[in-house]
């Protein structure tokens, strides 16, 4: 087996990481902030939001990203009125392109699992908050975000890990990501099977660390499902008197 060959790669596609984190943590972070407004505007009971919201929803849940993603970068080009406005200086950019194709796709699949999220909150809750006096936003930010934000983790940690894999696209639109390096040393060395396990490897330590991230989030938001201390203690202390 040739090592030198393997080291030598693993060591380029290594350095595509930090681009790889960075797409992905962008985009998650302003795919959550729009799919907050946007299961808002779904709850809203305004038909004129409602119905926008659905739109969109519906048209970037239907659509593969690989299109999404074309069309931002060499279509949006092709109108004068894009190329002459503000936005010009931003959407010429393939990595604020990539960011932006990844973040509308995350905020429409996000949204969904914000709104069930919502959904899920018990009316008792709300009505509690209500007779303590509570005003609209206390009862967002102390009550309803925090329960639906556990309801929903579970589900957002997988869109999450989804989005970590979709950043492999951006190597399409000439970004040198994980993917892209490795599609550059194919075409060097003709050695596909080698440089894929290699990326695969690299893909799946990131989504492994973002797992073991999502499990300890999960576990610090769910006290009420552990075990007290004292009563664990208690039990293990009578299951060896029995014994003895």
């Amino acid at each position: 087996m040739d090592w030198s060959f393997y080291k030598d790669a693993f060591l380029q596609m290594l350095s595509g990481v930090p681009l790889t984190l960075q797409l992905a943590a962008l985009s998650l972070i302003l795919g959550a902030m729009l799919a907050l407004v946007v299961a808002l505007m779904r709850l809203s009971g305004n038909i004129v939001l409602d119905t926008i919201a659905r739109i969109y929803v519906f048209v970037f849940r239907g659509t593969p990203l690989l299109v999404q993603m074309f069309i931002i970068y060499y279509g949006l080009s092709q109108f004068p009125a894009i190329r002459h406005s503000f936005l010009w200086p931003i959407l010429r950019e393939p990595y604020w392109c990539a960011i932006l194709a990844l973040m509308l796709n995350n905020g429409a699949y996000a949204s969904e699992i914000i709104r069930g999220g919502l959904l899920s909150v018990p009316l008792g809750q709300i009505e509690a908050a209500k007779a303590c006096g509570m005003s609209r936003l206390t009862r967002m930010r102390r009550i309803i975000l925090p329960l639906a934000i556990r309801q929903a983790l579970p589900g957002y940690g997988n869109e999450m890990i989804s989005m970590v894999k979709a950043t492999s696209l951006a190597s399409i639109i000439t970004l040198m990501e994980i993917t892209g390096i490795a599609a550059r040393l194919i075409s060097e060395s003709y050695r596909a099977m080698e440089i894929f396990v290699i990326a695969g490897a690299l893909y799946l330590a990131i989504n492994f660390v973002l797992t073991r991230l999502l499990q300890f989030a999960e576990y610090r938001m769910t006290p009420y499902l552990r075990e007290p201390v004292h009563q664990a203690n208690h039990s293990s202390i009578s299951s060896q008197g029995t014994l003895s």
